[in-house]
């Protein structure tokens, strides 16, 4: 039984299963989302399917991973993992990745645990996206916890206790790994760092010193590269809406829109690479060691791994050539590579919903895309240094 301190915020226990399951068939909005994503689908005899479902194990294996399976077929040109069976399966840990999708990111890596026969993490998902009830209860039914966003200081620093508390007893006590991204919403320019904010809350539960607290966590990171980032487009808009307006800010549905985009559009090819644990990295940083110091060494060092782990494409080879103004990678892609890309980039930008976009503006968003797509490879470059 999961303990009561964590009981809002964890997934549902398998007794909960059934009930919760038949609740959820039972909303339009989820009818609605299925639909939306699965257009062709029979209700019906989908929502049967799902009753037949009693545990959370059994749901992401008998739906969520033929799901997930066909989004890849339908969505990438191929999904790849990487250093996974270096993995000791039987050890739980905490996977942190650099943020690329919104619902994604987590899914794709759980897909790529099971095709190397481990265990599914749990997921750490920001109740700002839990728009409506059925979203949450769809989420604790597949493995997901909550992270409680936009809270007053005080109560920020319970629900940070909190989440560590819980982080620490899936580790520690269920033997479950856990997922939670580098930072709190995606890195727009693609400069992926990881907050030490984050870190700092992974420290304050396992009751030793912070970094014996980090050490237990088994923090592994894990790479994302797409070869085409779906919502680039929708990122350079939001860049132009601020070049306009320092005081713009995304609405309800604009998240909406940025999930519905990054789950249906063409991402091209998609690799996450595992890295090792940080533990043995960690080794010289004293148990004593002042805190911040300690924080800071371990968000280095999740940086370090993730950008060393990227996987680079033709096309990020074209933009950070463009982006520096130099031939340096003319080796390693084509002119076919470049039309594609370029043909590639003026259909996303054709995507653009704003009025009255001036040649000028349209130069801008571009030159954001191109950043986008260059800055994995700078800081693969400075990590390899």
């Amino acid at each position: 039984m999961i303990p009561e301190e964590y009981k809002d915020i964890a997934p549902y226990e398998d007794h909960e299963f059934e009930a919760k399951m038949q609740e959820l068939v039972r909303e339009p909005g989820f009818e609605h989302a299925v639909r939306y994503v699965m257009p062709d689908v029979n209700y019906p005899e989908f929502t049967d399917g799902l009753l037949k479902v009693t545990t959370k194990h059994d749901f992401q294996r008998s739906v969520m991973v033929p799901f997930l399976e066909m989004l890849v077929m339908k969505t990438t040109a191929g999904l790849t993992g990487v250093g996974f069976e270096k993995l000791d399966a039987e050890t739980s840990r905490t996977y942190i990745t650099n943020h690329r999708d919104i619902v994604l990111d987590a899914s794709f890596l759980n897909l790529c645990l099971v095709r190397s026969r481990h265990h599914t993490s749990e997921v750490a998902l920001g109740n700002n996206l839990l728009i409506y009830n059925w979203i949450e209860d769809l989420v604790k039914l597949n493995k997901s916890f909550i992270v409680k966003r936009n809270l007053r200081v005080t109560q920020a620093l319970e629900a940070a206790r909190q989440l560590s508390g819980y982080m620490h007893y899936c580790i520690g006590t269920k033997h479950e790994s856990t997922w939670i991204a580098q930072r709190e919403g995606r890195a727009k320019d693609s400069n992926d760092l990881t907050q030490e904010s984050l870190i700092k809350m992974l420290t304050l539960g396992g009751g030793g010193t912070p970094i014996e607290n980090i050490r237990t966590l088994n923090i592994t990171p894990v790479s994302i590269s797409y070869e085409y980032d779906p919502c680039d487009y929708l990122k350079a808009t939001e860049y132009l809406q601020k070049r306009r307006n320092p005081d713009f800010h995304k609405s309800q549905r604009d998240d909406l829109f940025n999930m519905e985009t990054g789950i249906l559009g063409y991402k091209g090819r998609v690799v996450f690479t595992a890295g090792e644990c940080i533990n043995s990295r960690l080794a010289s940083i004293n148990t004593d060691a002042d805190r911040q110091e300690c924080i800071h060494a371990v968000a280095t060092t999740i940086d370090n791994m993730i950008h060393r782990g990227y996987h680079i494409f033709p096309c990020n080879y074209i933009a950070y050539d463009r982006v520096e103004k130099t031939d340096r990678f003319a080796d390693r892609y084509t002119e076919d590579d470049i039309r594609k890309f370029d043909s590639y980039l003026n259909g996303q930008l054709d995507k653009v919903e704003l009025t009255d976009v001036n040649d000028v503006e349209r130069s801008f968003m571009a030159d954001m895309i191109h950043m986008m797509y260059a800055n994995p490879l700078r800081n693969k470059l400075a990590a390899e240094q």
